[in-house]
C-alpha cells in the first residue's frame, strides 16, 4: 500500500534534523474503528556489544543508561502491553572484547534470546572478515538482510535480500541494505571479495516482489555519515549527524512505509517524514541507550496508515530489572573467557576519547604505536577508539574494548606531503580526527576544507613536503580505510603485531601509565 499523504503533516527536513515535535507531525487520530489494526514496531541500531549500563553524565534526569539485559526487559514489557509487536535491528551488532573472542557468536546468542525478527548488515559485522560473518549469521533464526551485497563481479548474492514476517494476521515485508559509504569503514581486505552496490535498485526490486503480499514494507538501512564514537555524542551539537542519505533513498524508490536507519547514530526523537513519499524515518543514538518505538494504526477498510506515534525510549537502567536470561548468557561467556578480567596495568587518571579533538586515549595509543615500532610518527584513527579508560586498575577487557579490532601495527614510509594530505582529510571531521604522535600541528577550521593545516612540525622543525618519515599506523589506515588514500600509496615495510597486543604489552611493561601531555593538535584562536 502507499502512504496516505493527506493524513501526514510533513516536517521541514534539514541536515541538522531540527525537526517537528511528534504532536505536530502525527495525524490527528480519531478513535480507532473496530476493524482498524495497530502495529507496534520496535528497533535498535549500532548496539556494538554495549552490554552494560553506563553513567548518563550528559543527561540531567537519568542516572544510568543502557544495558542489554535492561533493554530486553523494556522490550518484553512492551510486548506484554502493546499489540502486534515486531523487533528489528539496523546493523552493527559486533565489536568489543567478547564479540572478538567469540567471533560474533555472543551477539547472535543475545539477539536470539531477545526475539529479534530481522536485522540489516552493518559494517562492524565484517570486523573479523566476510567469511566469519557469513558463518556466524547462519546461527540466527531470524533473517540477516543485505539486498545490495553480491560476490564481486557476479550476480550471486552474499545475503538474503528481504523477508516476510507475519504475526496475528499482520504481514510485514522487510528489506535490508548497507550504504556504499559504510563499506569504506571496513578494513578493505576484509570485504574485498564482495561488492556493495548502489542500494536504490536493489530496494526497488525487493519492493516489487513484496508489495502485493504484505500490509507494510519496512526498510532497514545502514548508511550515511559514520557515527562519532564519543560517549556523550548525543549532547554535543558539533557531532550531530544527519539522515540525508536515508531521506534521499526513501525518495528515490516507491513503496517504503517505514525506514529504520543505522550507522550515523542520528537520534530522531520523533519520526521524520519524507516529503515526497511519506516514508516514516527513525534512528536511535546507538549503543543500546534508547529503544526505538513506532506504533501505527492501519485503516481497517483501506489498509493505509491512519495515524502513528513514534519516540525514542531511554533505557533507564535503574528503573529496569535486568533480564535473568540475558544475564545468564553474559555470565556464561564471561566465565568462559575469564582471562580477560585480569589486571594488566594502572593509570594515574581517567583517559577519555574525543571524536573531533585531540584526546588522552588517542595520544596514548599513538605513542604506543611509536614505542612498539620505533617509527618517527604514529597515527591512530579516532573512530577506532571505542571506550574511555578508567583511573586506577586497568583490566585486559578494558583495553580490548577500547581497541576491539584485529588489525596489525604496520610501518610505512610517507612524505611530508602525504602526511599533510592525511591531516587535511582528518580536519574535515567527516570520519573523526586522526590521533597522532611525533608531530605538532595548528589548524584553522574557518578555512576551506583541505586548507586548514596552518603549521606542522616535528621536534620543533617545520615538516616539508619532500621530507620522509617512517610512520606506524593501524592496518585499517595503512590499507586506506575511511578513504585515507595517502596511506596505501606506501608499501608496508614491516608489521610489529596486532594493535591490541602491543597496547596490552605496553601496559604490562609499566608500573603506571601516565597521561600524555596535550598540545599536539591546536586550533588557532577563534576557529574552534
Amino acid at each position: 500500500m502507499t502512504m496516505n499523504r493527506f493524513l501526514l503533516l510533513l516536517c521541514v527536513l534539514t541536515t541538522t534534523l531540527v525537526g517537528c515535535d511528534a504532536s505536530e507531525k502525527a495525524p490527528i487520530a480519531s478513535a480507532p474503528a473496530e476493524s482498524d489494526r495497530i502495529v507496534t514496531l520496535l528497533f535498535t541500531n549500532d548496539v556494538e556489544s554495549a552490554y552494560d549500563p553506563i553513567p548518563a553524565f550528559w543527561l540531567n534526569d537519568v542516572d544510568m543508561i543502557g544495558g542489554i539485559a535492561e533493554l530486553t526487559t523494556l522490550i518484553d514489557s512492551i510486548r506484554e502491553t502493546e499489540p502486534n509487536v515486531f523487533l528489528f535491528d539496523s546493523g552493527d551488532i559486533f565489536t568489543g572484547a567478547l564479540a572478538k573472542l567469540t567471533e560474533g557468536e555472543l551477539a547472535f546468542e543475545l539477539m536470539i534470546t531477545m526475539g529479534y525478527d530481522a536485522m540489516a548488515i552493518g559494517n562492524h559485522e565484517f570486523e573479523y572478515g566476510h567469511e566469519i560473518f557469513e558463518w556466524q549469521k547462519n546461527r540466527a533464526p531470524f533473517p540477516v538482510l543485505g539486498a545490495n551485497f553480491f560476490y564481486r563481479d557476479t550476480d550471486h548474492p552474499y545475503a538474503q535480500a528481504h523477508t516476510i514476517i507475519e504475526r496475528d494476521g499482520v504481514r510485514i515485508g522487510v528489506i535490508g541494505i548497507m550504504g556504499q559509504d559504510a563499506a569504506t569503514a571496513i578494513i578493505p581486505s576484509y570485504i574485498a571479495p564482495l561488492d556493495v552496490r548502489e542500494p536504490a535498485a536493489a530496494v526497488q526490486k525487493s519492493i516489487e516482489e513484496l508489495r502485493d503480499q504484505v500490509d507494510l514494507i519496512v526498510l532497514l538501512t545502514h548508511q550515511g555519515m559514520t557515527a562519532p564514537m564519543q560517549t556523550d555524542a548525543e549532547s554535543d551539537p558539533r557531532l550531530q549527524r544527519d539522515i540525508d542519505a536515508d531521506i534521499a533513498l526513501a525518495g528515490a524508490v516507491n513503496g517504503i512505509d517505514v525506514l529504520f536507519a543505522g550507522h550515523a547514530d542520528a537520534g530522531t526523537p520523533a519520526p521524520v517524514v519524507q516529503p515526497e513519499t511519506g516514508t516514516l524515518i527513525m534512528q536511535t543514538y546507538g549503543q543500546a541507550t534508547h529503544l526505538g518505538f513506532l506504533q501505527l494504526t492501519l485503516d481497517g477498510a483501506t489498509g493505509e496508515i491512519k495515524s502513528y506515534d513514534g519516540k525514542l525510549i531511554p533505557v533507564e537502567s535503574s528503573k529496569l530489572l535486568p533480564d535473568p536470561r540475558i544475564l545468564a548468557k553474559l555470565q556464561k561467556y564471561r566465565e568462559k573467557h575469564s582471562d580477560i578480567m585480569v589486571k594488566v596495568g594502572s593509570t594515574e587518571a581517567p583517559l577519555v576519547r574525543r571524536y573531533i579533538e585531540e584526546s588522552d586515549v588517542g595520544n596514548l595509543f599513538a605513542d604506543i604505536l611509536v614505542a612498539a615500532s620505533g617509527a618517527d610518527i604514529g597515527f591512530i584513527h579516532g573512530g577506532s577508539l571505542r571506550k574511555d579508560l578508567p583511573a586506577g586498575d586497568v583490566l585486559l577487557v578494558d583495553l580490548l574494548d577500547t581497541y576491539p579490532f584485529v588489525d596489525d601495527v604496520n610501518v610505512i614510509e610517507m612524505s611530508g606531503h602525504q602526511i599533510r594530505r592525511a591531516l587535511e582529510q582528518s580536519l574535515t571531521f567527516e570520519r573523526g580526527l586522526l590521533q597522532l604522535s611525533g608531530l605538532a600541528m595548528t589548524y584553522d577550521l574557518s578555512q576551506p576544507k583541505y586548507s586548514r593545516v596552518i603549521t606542522l612540525q616535528r621536534n620543533g622543525q617545520p615538516v616539508m613536503d619532500d621530507d620522509r618519515f617512517t610512520v606506524a599506523a593501524a592496518g585499517f589506515l595503512s590499507e586506506g580505510g575511511d578513504l585515507y588514500d595517502s596511506f596505501p600509496e606506501s608499501p608496508v615495510i614491516r608489521s610489529v603485531g596486532k594493535v591490541s597486543e602491543v597496547v596490552v604489552q605496553y601496559f604490562r611493561d609499566r608500573e603506571l601509565v601516565t597521561t600524555p601531555v596535550r598540545g599536539r593538535q591546536t586550533p588557532v584562536a577563534g576557529s574552534e
